[in-house]
């Protein structure tokens, strides 16, 4: 996920997704401009699907952050099942929209419904309401793009004050503290965050809020709210802006930093910087706990750990469906999709494509909640 060093699962991901675009585009899917083939294991993969009575078409939105993860799940179920999925990762909020209104089949969210999302869902899911599937792990990588720097290491503080228009040029001192090692330009800081409503935001804000409350004042939430700054839309949007512009520095999950971006290493109070990797994310996630009630299996992330080789910025993309009241149409579809990215299989495409599997205990429990769909 680091540039250089992750590069190869990032573009592992990449083959996968192009080859697995199936109509996303129609959608209006993210285009992370990544091309490439899959492997003959991963045909073999298809072939240990389970279909059942899977059919037809299937509708869905959400997370960005998860769409190179989604689009390589849908090549390989299709491929067994002959379901057409379109998802458009407009983003968590648009995701959530669209299932509250009944449009998609599922959505997918970086965070948890809202006890008033909640509410909105028990009108399209007739006896039952929508919860929260932990399915995606990652984290969110700090991407910058600046001349002759390729290790940059940055802390909570600093970070907060870089996106709250505080610190404003490459060579400030506080940055210069932290990269005594580094030549520093005399270049502009051009910080870019989400224009739409992002979990990708919500979660890079918790960040801030529990690491550095004294420097970032914001009550946090998909929606930015500090001022200042430029945006884009979407995870590939703001990774194509930090690609193309000198100075630039924004926060996207892992597998969006690659060609010309760089990914800061965090300081936490640890002995030493963590990196944006899989397996440091993997450390941090594992502390999760469960804080959903009945089938809702939403999680609480410590932003604020400060253990060894722990990457603090993570997020876990949720898979929304209705536990109760899913249309006839598409249940047999949506509960076949998510068997097979619950399935050790599906969160095996995970590890090499650049995201963190979610931890065996918690999978597990996702398993036998959607065997219980109806």
């Amino acid at each position: 996920m680091k540039l250089q060093r992750m590069n190869r699962r990032a573009l592992t991901l990449g083959a996968l997704a192009v080859s697995g675009a199936l109509a996303l585009t129609a959608c209006g899917s993210d285009d992370t401009g990544t091309s490439g083939n899959s492997s003959a294991g991963s045909t073999a993969a298809a072939g240990n699907i389970k279909c059942d009575d899977a059919k037809g078409q299937l509708l869905a939105d959400g997370s960005s952050a998860q769409k190179n993860a989604i689009d390589a799940w849908v090549k390989q179920f299709s491929a067994a099942c002959g379901v057409q999925i379109n998802y458009k990762g407009g983003g968590s909020g648009a995701g959530v929209t669209a299932f509250t209104q009944g449009q998609v089949a599922f959505a997918g969210s970086d965070s948890a419904l809202k006890p008033e999302e909640v509410t909105a869902s028990k009108k399209v899911c007739t006896g039952g309401q929508g919860i929260d599937l932990p399915m995606v792990g990652g984290p969110i990588a700090v991407g910058y793009n600046v001349p002759g720097v390729d290790n940059l290491v940055l802390d909570a503080a600093t970070l907060a004050k870089i996106f709250d228009s505080k610190i404003t040029n490459w060579n400030d001192a506080a940055i210069a503290k932290l990269n005594p090692d580094a030549k520093l330009p005399d270049l502009k800081i051009q910080a870019f965050h989400r224009s739409d409503e992002s979990g990708t935001t919500d979660n890079f804000t918790k960040y801030l809020i529990a690491s550095s409350p004294a420097n970032w004042k914001y009550s946090g939430g998909k929606a930015w709210q500090a001022k200042g700054g430029q945006s884009a839309s979407g995870s590939s949007g703001v990774a194509q802006q930090v690609k193309q512009t000198s100075g630039a520095i924004s926060y996207m999950e892992l597998s969006y930093a690659k060609d010309g971006i760089n990914a800061v290493s965090i300081d936490t109070g640890a002995s030493a910087p963590v990196e944006a990797t899989v397996d440091n994310a993997t450390k941090a996630i594992a502390a999760a706990k469960v804080v959903g009630t009945g089938k809702d299996l939403s999680l609480d992330l410590d932003y604020a750990t400060k253990a060894e080789g722990a990457y603090p910025i993570t997020l876990v993309t949720y898979e929304i469906v209705c536990d109760k009241g899913n249309k006839a149409d598409t249940l047999p579809a949506t509960k076949a999709f998510l068997r097979y990215i619950a399935s050790e299989d599906g969160q095996g495409v995970l590890a090499d494509s650049g995201y963190a599997p979610i931890p065996d205990d918690i999978i597990t429990k996702v398993r036998t909640t959607i065997e219980g769909l109806s």
